[in-house]
């Protein structure tokens, strides 16, 4: 991670990010730093890029935004700590949808998206997805799919009334998105044959 003195046990927030210009991307995950994995594979590549095309067509006439890594997008713990000092997570969704305009600036998005996709790769570690899981359902993104390139299968978690992620089963054909319900997804386009 270039020549920084890190502490891997000290907590970080958004504004010491700013400061960092490391080879690699990284997150911030309350305040933890993960290293994204290197460049994507081919596969992973091909998934986002099919699945990008289809929320671009089905977004062209929505006043939706269509976004993917790297973006930054920070998510606030409380709505109101939104200072650079008070801001703990950064991440870089594969792919994400922002409704409210006003969460969007220069800088990347403010406020949870309304969808996130990750794609897996080899390089995601089981303490990133859980803890990726755990801060995307805390700060109110309202949908939010795993795509599984390898075993092609994706599963979608989308916010109940209480604020907590409802699980789909693996959807290994078609499906549905939750927020978008006129939104249908056929898993032959997304994947390699």
């Amino acid at each position: 991670m270039g020549h920084f003195n890190l502490d891997i046990n000290k907590k970080y927030t958004y504004a010491d990010y700013l400061n960092w210009s490391f080879d690699e991307t990284i997150e911030l995950i309350k305040g933890v730093i993960y290293k994204m994995a290197p460049a994507p594979s081919l596969n992973h590549q091909r998934t986002s890029t099919r699945l990008i095309g289809l929320f671009f067509n089905y977004l062209k006439n929505k006043p939706c935004n269509l976004f993917h890594a790297p973006f930054d997008v920070r998510l606030p713990i409380k709505k109101n700590e939104l200072s650079d000092e008070q801001i703990i997570t950064v991440v870089q969704p594969d792919i994400c949808v922002v409704c409210d305009e006003a969460k969007l600036e220069e800088r990347g998005c403010l406020g949870a998206p309304d969808l996130i996709i990750e794609i897996l790769s080899p390089g995601n570690s089981k303490k990133e997805l859980q803890n990726k899981f755990e801060v995307y359902q805390e700060s109110g993104v309202r949908e939010y799919w795993i795509v599984q390139p390898v075993d092609k299968y994706v599963t979608i978690y989308s916010l109940n009334e209480n604020g907590e992620y409802i699980g789909s089963k693996p959807y290994t054909e078609k499906f549905k998105s939750v927020i978008f319900p006129d939104l249908e997804i056929d898993l032959e386009t997304v994947f390699d044959d």
